[in-house]
């Protein structure tokens, strides 16, 4: 015959951590970093396991730099307009370069001084009228 526990639907526990009566069931328990304390505490006190007190416990690979990066050659072979191939003055038509940022006035950073760069950051905006008419 094998050893069973009692069903406990009417069986009242205390909270471990704030010592007010609640019903057995209702009590949950308490993990931290994976692991059970044995403490039985009400819905109110329960917190789940915080993930960030897990860190160091699992390996993480999270490479942050490339082995034997190449320089972008792109901008050369694609990214100008020019007539003549041989010059590489222009402006920036295609590769990876074509893409403008800019703040504080928004607009193109032209902080080299580069010559023929077309500004694409420019805003437009218009100001219309609005009638609103009520019965």
């Amino acid at each position: 015959m094998s050893t069973s526990f009692a069903s406990g639907k009417k069986a009242i526990a205390l909270c471990d951590r704030c010592g007010f009566q609640f019903k057995l069931k209702q009590l949950r328990t308490i993990v931290v970093k994976t692991k059970n304390v044995n403490l039985l505490v009400c819905p109110e006190c329960y917190e789940p396991d915080q993930p960030q007190l897990q860190l160091g416990m699992y390996r993480i690979v999270d490479p942050q730099a490339l082995r034997n990066p190449r320089p972008d050659s792109s901008y050369l072979q694609s990214g100008l307009n020019s007539l003549d191939p041989a010059t590489i003055e222009g402006t920036p038509s295609g590769g990876s370069r074509q893409i403008q940022w800019g703040w504080n006035p928004v607009g193109l950073d032209n902080s080299l001084g580069l010559t023929g760069l077309i500004n694409s950051l420019e805003a437009n905006g218009q100001v219309g009228n609005v009638t609103v008419t009520t019965d």
